[in-house]
Formats: structure tokens, C-alpha cells, sequence
């Protein structure tokens, strides 16, 4: 097969029949066999990641990095293809492997001429993005000398320009056991739920607070899970309170836990003690970003693809790449529906019309961006 022979759609419905929500090694040696058909080398990294590259770079012609990950969430959705419908279901049709097909396509297809072509494929992005977080922090990471980033999520072929953030911990409220029956002579821990909830809601009031975003609106900070206590007939001693927090720019993980702790202090009287981990992971948190509307990739993007330029609804490994060049999000598919959702549920979908669509608005942004004429 020659890269003029590829067809998005033939290769969507082999990538959607290898299930990878357990193991995604069949899914990345179809993706590596693809590009070796195609006339394209592929290599694997350690952790994981399959990267490929087109053009020296070695003109005056930008490098475009090209993004999106092979893992799906469980279980395994029946592959169909509905040709009749004109969409193919299965469990990743639209997250990711839907923009992976388009990605791909425009990857193939476009000389690079004086410019490069970089992709770069993750493995675990569903769970604790290894591979992205090894990608950016690499020693010869492709991402040192890029120009532009696009990252394919379902994104109904808008251009998504920035995303919220997405941190969590847990609030842990100690106090001292007694017995139920002399309730005093100990410090309930549960008890102190009350003005820690209440400072919740007040977090985002305060004065240092981040102010709303222009594109992705107010930060939110969610009470998710609570647990404590040991005995109906004793006084806890601790209880913990686990949070989810959607970030907006310039917060950052650690501003956030500084933030958060000297607030709750505050507000929890003495002599409950007041603590905040965040969840352990080996990886960073998602952080928000956003990229200038105006930015060449943003520009070329909107208008081969006709979309609009609005900010992504959820967390993405874009959150690695944007410290390093302008970034955005982009592919075929979307995350609900009107019936309701689409991505991670039993009815996912991608029309097969919208994975040629996005492949031709990729490769028309591409032979612009990388074009050192």
C-alpha cells in the first residue's frame, strides 16, 4: 500500500475490531504496520509511544507534531460497520481512533516539503498519560523544536483551543476518638464537614482567586467522595473528603493545594487538624491551558475545516504539549449527542463522512503550516 492507497475508513474499522481498553499491543502494531505500508518508518519508545516522522525539517518549513492516543476504556464495544448510516460504532470509533484514522490520513498524504511531519501516538491516556508525560519530558523529545501541536479527540471538527484542568485530592479532617455517649471529651472529625463544605463553596470567591476565563469560564471545585468513622457509638476521629478540581489558567497543581489548604484552615475551627494530598499518580495532573486564538495553527485549522474555535469540555494530554507550542484540539466524532453520550458509552460512534472531512481539513491546514515557501 502506498500512502496515495490509504483509506481512513478501511483502517478505522481494523483499529476499532482490535479492542484496547486491556492491551493495547495489537492496536500498535496495526498502527506501525499501517505506516511501514505506507513507505513510513515507525519506531517504539520505552514507554510505550509510536513515533514517526516525515521531512528533515532541515529548510525553512515549520515542524507539526501530530497527536492522539490508541487506549480505549472498558469494556469492548461489538465493532459495526453501519454503511447504510454512514458511521461506524465500537468501543473508540470517536475516542480516539476515529481522529487517529484522519490523523493519519493527513500525515501520509502531505509533503512536507522545506517542514516536518512528527506523530506521535500514546498508549495510556485514558488512565495516567505515561506516554505523553515520557514524550514531553524526554531528553530528545520532538517536542523541543515544534511549531504547532494537534491533538485528535472528537471535537465535531471545531477547533478547540484551550481546556480546563482537572486535579484531584483528598481533604483529610482529624480530630479524637471518644465515646458516643460524651460526645465533648473528643474532637469530631465528621462533625467539621460542615464549614469545610461551606469553604468549598467559597474557594473560588476569595480575592486571589482565578478569575473567569474568556474562553473556558469559572474554575469548579466538587466535593466527590467522603468517608470516616469506625463505630456508630464513637466520636471519629478522622474523615476524609475527596474533590475534583476543574482548572482554569494560570492555576497550576501546586497553586491549588496552597490555595486550598490555607483556606480550609481558616475556616475549620480549631482543634481539628486540616491536611490535603493530592490523588498519588506517577504521572502530573492535567493542567489547563489555552493557545491564542490568533495562532497560525488555530487560523489554518478553522479555516480548511469550516469549525468553530471554542475550548475542549474535557481534560487532554494537550496539557503536556502546550508548554511547548501552540496547541489544539481537533478530530472527528463528538463527546454527546442529542440522544446523549457518545465517547466511554455502550451507542459510540463516528460518521465515516466526518473521518474524510477531518483528514482533508488536516491535510490542507498541514500543507500550509509546514510550507517553508
Amino acid at each position: 500500500m502506498s500512502a496515495d492507497d490509504f483509506d481512513p475508513i478501511d483502517f478505522l474499522a481494523g483499529a476499532v475490531r482490535r479492542h484496547s481498553h486491556e492491551e493495547v499491543a495489537p492496536m500498535r502494531e496495526f498502527l506501525v504496520e499501517t505506516l511501514a505500508d505506507g513507505g513510513v518508518e515507525a519506531r517504539v519508545d520505552e514507554a510505550g509511544n509510536v513515533l514517526a516522522s516525515r521531512g528533515d525539517g532541515t529548510g525553512d518549513g515549520g515542524h507539526v507534531l501530530l497527536n492522539t492516543h490508541i487506549d480505549t476504556v472498558p469494556p469492548g464495544v461489538p465493532f459495526e460497520h453501519d454503511r447504510e448510516a454512514g458511521v461506524i460504532r465500537g468501543r473508540g470509533a470517536c475516542d480516539a481512533k476515529g481522529p487517529l484514522a484522519a490523523l493519519l490520513a493527513a500525515f501520509l498524504s502531505v509533503d512536507p516539503g522545506e517542514g516536518r511531519l512528527t506523530l506521535a501516538v500514546t498508549p495510556d491516556e485514558e488512565r495516567l498519560s505515561t506516554g505523553a508525560a515520557a514524550l514531553a519530558s524526554g531528553t530528545d523529545s520532538p517536542l523541543e523544536d515544534v511549531d504547532a501541536v494537534i491533538v485528535g479527540e472528537p471535537t465535531d471538527l471545531d477547533v478547540c483551543a484551550a481546556a480546563k484542568g482537572r486535579f484531584e485530592g483528598t481533604i483529610e479532617l482529624s480530630g479524637a476518638n471518644a465515646h458516643a455517649a460524651e460526645p465533648e471529651s473528643g474532637v469530631n472529625a465528621i462533625a467539621a464537614l460542615e464549614p469545610a463544605l461551606a469553604a468549598l463553596r467559597t474557594f473560588d470567591d476569595r480575592a486571589d482567586a482565578p478569575p473567569t476565563h474568556p474562553e473556558l469560564g469559572a474554575a469548579t471545585l466538587t466535593p466527590t467522595v467522603v468517608d470516616g468513622g469506625t463505630a456508630t457509638n464513637q466520636v471519629p476521629a478522622d474523615c476524609r473528603l475527596t474533590v475534583d478540581r476543574r482548572s482554569v489558567p494560570p492555576e497550576t497543581a501546586a497553586g491549588f493545594r496552597e490555595a486550598l489548604l490555607e483556606h480550609l484552615r481558616a475556616a475549620v475551627p480549631e482543634p481539628v487538624d486540616v491536611a490535603f494530598e493530592f490523588t498519588d499518580r506517577p504521572t502530573p495532573f492535567l493542567e489547563a491551558w489555552a493557545t491564542d486564538p490568533g495562532a497560525a495553527v488555530v487560523d489554518a485549522l478553522a479555516a480548511s475545516s469550516g469549525g468553530e474555535v471554542r475550548p475542549f469540555t474535557a481534560a487532554t494530554e494537550a496539557s503536556y504539549f502546550a508548554p511547548y507550542a501552540p496547541t489544539v484540539v481537533f478530530g472527528p466524532g463528538v463527546l454527546a449527542d442529542a440522544e446523549g453520550a457518545v465517547a466511554h458509552a455502550p451507542r459510540e460512534y463516528v460518521r465515516t463522512e466526518d473521518v474524510r472531512a477531518a483528514a482533508d481539513a488536516l491535510a490542507a491546514a498541514l500543507s500550509t503550516l509546514v510550507d517553508g515557501g
